[in-house]
């Protein structure tokens, strides 16, 4: 009897294994079909509403070898908590741990996207469940209570959500529409919680003039385009089918101020800037290539109603460590003029290095170095040449009491690859928190997730 029960077991073993084999099979056909490989859509979930599980893998390793492909500080590894998901912006994650991450479109021209939810029932690291819902995505996301705030270009759409259930069930209602289009055209949200959404509205050219950027121009002056963009706009997190106006700005000046994030623990809001583009090209009488490849910096800002930032009438120059002039308005890379009397960053970092998103560390599992600092995910320069190009990093920029000292350090490095980073495999773009402390990464090149878990 003792022998049969062992080879009834051996049996259901096998079948088991055998049906393993048979669910990987179904899904990796189900995950071919899921992605469309080309165009400026690419890598971009096709079967919105859909459940595509993975089959769990309880006993994997809690690191991947090398990390996924990038390097972390000692005692930090990472597990590849998804990937292929296309172009992965801006993550939140709900109480249980679900994950939610916007699908951006792959171009201005197109206009599908969506929201990709993902879920590790098994703790292994690893998502084994995904959905996706929504048609339209740009980079913005933001979890309030049992709602979901969604960056739709040109508004703000709010999904109620079901305890339990991955996929809203119900139509999205209109909390603002009529958001300026075109230009930097990605809404970032935060939520204080106390009734109240921020909206990042960037520019539409690189520093008001909009006759291109090939040669130096004199900018118009005042710059108009500061009525309805270059700022941050507040709104009631909870009405319905508010309208987008010039007179519920809540700051001004940040020409792309992305990486909206409003930290709870300090009850306060931060952004993350990209500073303009070509000092060097357009003015290389005041600029020589490193010069204009470190500057203007990137910054880390603290937002408190009616601050002014400056652009794009100004700069901060990462080696005066000071706003200054800007060539277009009169400035000789030197004096500060009108600029004295615009806000500073609270961290400066080198430029074009492009900070897409801040997370400020509030969990208790990292070293106790990292409470309440500011992780950066730095997406990657462009215009850096002749010089290399930089950033492809996230950083760390440590506070006490909320006090940022101005340094940094890099964080997780790699994405970019061995050559070429503008080139390499991975842009990191988003950063959240998980409820077990780790840390996630996103990347909106090849769609890869990481989730970075201290292991001392």
């Amino acid at each position: 009897m003792k022998v049969a029960r062992m080879d009834q077991q051996r049996a259901r073993r096998g079948n088991a294994a055998l049906s393993a084999v048979a669910a990987l099979g179904v899904i990796a056909g189900t995950a071919a079909a899921m992605f469309v490989w080309g165009g400026d859509e690419s890598h971009i979930p096709r079967t919105a509403g859909k459940v595509h599980e993975v089959a769990p893998t309880a006993a994997a390793p809690i690191c991947e070898e090398g990390n996924g492909g990038i390097t972390l500080p000692a005692g930090f590894c990472a597990t590849i908590f998804a990937d292929r998901l296309g172009p992965a912006r801006h993550p939140v994650v709900a109480a249980n741990g679900d994950v939610y991450i916007a699908i951006a479109v792959r171009s201005r021209a197109a206009t599908t996207g969506g929201i990709a939810v993902l879920r590790d029932t098994d703790n292994d690291g690893k998502a084994d469940k995904q959905e996706t819902f929504g048609a339209i995505g740009g980079g913005g996301l933001a979890l309030g209570g049992d709602f979901l705030y969604v960056d739709a270009r040109t508004a703000v759409l709010r999904y109620r959500l079901t305890k339990g259930v991955m996929v809203p069930t119900g139509e999205p209602d209109t909390i603002v529409s009529g958001l300026p289009a075109g230009g930097h055209s990605t809404r970032d949200i935060a939520l204080d919680g106390r009734g109240n959404m921020f909206v990042n509205v960037g520019s539409i050219t690189n520093v008001c003039l909009s006759g291109g950027r090939g040669v130096p121009q004199t900018a118009p002056d005042p710059c108009t385009e500061l009525e309805t963009r270059a700022g941050v706009w507040k709104f009631s997190a909870t009405q319905v089918g508010q309208k987008f106006s010039p007179a519920t700005r809540f700051v001004t000046g940040l020409r792309n101020g992305v990486g909206l994030k409003w930290n709870p623990r300090d009850n306060a809001l931060y952004a993350t800037q990209h500073g303009r583009d070509q000092l060097f090209q357009q003015f290389p009488q005041l600029y020589d290539q490193k010069k204009g490849a470190e500057n203007p910096a990137e910054e880390l800002m603290k937002l408190e109603p009616g601050d002014d930032f400056g652009w794009p009438y100004c700069y901060y120059d990462i080696d005066l460590k000071r706003l200054v002039l800007a060539p277009e308005y009169g400035g000789d890379a030197k004096m500060p003029g009108r600029c004295a009397s615009k806000k500073n960053p609270v961290v400066a970092f080198p430029g074009h290095w492009a900070p897409n998103a801040v997370e400020f560390y509030s969990g208790n599992k990292f070293p106790a170095k990292y409470r309440d600092g500011a992780f950066v995910a730095f997406h990657g320069s462009w215009n850096r040449s002749p010089e290399p190009q930089g950033g492809f990093k996230v950083a760390f920029a440590p506070s006490k009491q909320f006090k940022f000292d101005g340094t940094y350090e890099v964080f997780a490095d790699g994405f970019g690859g061995s050559g070429d980073p503008a080139q390499g495999p991975h842009r990191p773009t988003g950063l959240t928190t998980m409820p077990d402390g780790s840390l996630l990464i996103t990347d909106d090149k090849a769609g890869r997730v990481w989730k970075v878990i201290y292991t001392r």
